[in-house]
């Protein structure tokens, strides 16, 4: 009904239903057509037409009155809005993974804020998956299935899940060679990856170890803690452990067996209108992603070499 308002309101500009057509790039008879069709909303004729003539009715006047300062509101509104969409300053609410977001993705986010000092950047860290609409929020980066079908996404990259352990506590209680001898040692749980599922990295059937963790964690932050501290072998984001493998203070066990992948998208509500500033960070990620090997489902390899890892 607003674009027959509109369009009610160029025809009283214009003084005619052609010349109200020629302004809107309209053919005359849908003109007149929609025309018709508020006055039957409204209940009452709101122009005289003839070949000859054309005025307001004194119904159209008054309705004409009304609608000036509201059409001149709103006018103002949607330019205010296409500005906000179009700039590179002001709000922007993002959800993201906190174990994710404050390990491997902390150089991303700090160098969009470097960038782009006027976006006033409203990180909002969770581990919970929550409503984006309820939340306020302008998009998120989510790992994951994502059977929300109210949701746009655009994939990233991927993690998977990779056997790891210190190498004091390799050197102490051995590496094992196939996920049966899994059952022999100390194994730190988390909720994140429950149970155990490995894939041969070669393809095949994968297997679940029947394994009783000696730690339950729901954190996989403080369990790769406790694997760094060499208190048994734990299942991990390889996200998680890039660093501590790097760096030498975690192995990569089992190196011919992973967990299952997970896709890493940055999401949104469906029909939105994403601002230039949530653009330009959706593609900032991307970026980012693209260029670190963890997130793309890689296992990085020590700087220099550890124990046997099985």
């Amino acid at each position: 009904m607003l674009d027959d308002v509109a369009l009610f309101v160029a025809i009283a500009e214009t003084g005619g239903l052609a010349l109200a057509a020629r302004r809107l790039g309209l053919p005359p008879a849908t003109v007149t057509r929609r025309l018709q069709r508020l006055e039957e909303r409204l209940g009452c004729r709101l122009v005289h037409r003839s070949a000859r003539r054309f005025s307001l009715t004194g119904e159209g006047e008054a309705y004409l009155r009304r609608l000036g300062p509201l059409m001149a509101q709103l006018d103002h509104a949607l330019r205010g809005l296409s500005a906000d969409l179009t700039q590179m300053r002001g709000p922007l609410r993002v959800m993201a993974p906190t174990n994710l977001s404050v390990d491997i993705l902390r150089p991303m986010w700090a160098a969009f804020v470097a960038a782009h000092p006027e976006v006033e950047l409203d990180l909002r860290l969770s581990n919970r998956v929550e409503n984006l609409v309820e939340a306020g929020a302008d998009l998120a980066l989510r790992v994951g299935p994502q059977p929300d079908s109210g949701l746009t996404r655009r994939r990233l990259g991927l993690t998977c899940t990779i056997v790891v352990g210190a190498p004091g506590y390799l050197r102490r209680h051995g590496c094992p060679d196939d996920p049966a001898a899994l059952e022999r040692h100390r194994i730190i749980g988390t909720a994140a990856v429950s149970p155990w599922l490995l894939i041969p990295a070669e393809g095949g059937r994968a297997v679940t170890p029947p394994l009783s963790p000696a730690t339950r964690l729901d954190d996989v932050g403080l369990g790769t803690h406790l694997a760094r501290e060499g208190l048994g072998l734990a299942l991990l984001p390889v996200t998680q452990v890039a660093a501590d493998i790097r760096a030498g203070r975690l192995v990569h066990v089992l190196p011919g067996w992973r967990g299952p992948e997970r896709e890493i998208f940055a999401v949104w509500p469906s029909g939105r209108l994403l601002s230039e500033r949530a653009r330009v960070l959706v593609d900032h990620m991307a970026a980012h992603v693209a260029g670190e090997p963890a997130l793309q489902g890689r296992v990085p390899e020590p700087d220099r070499p550890g124990p046997a890892a099985g």
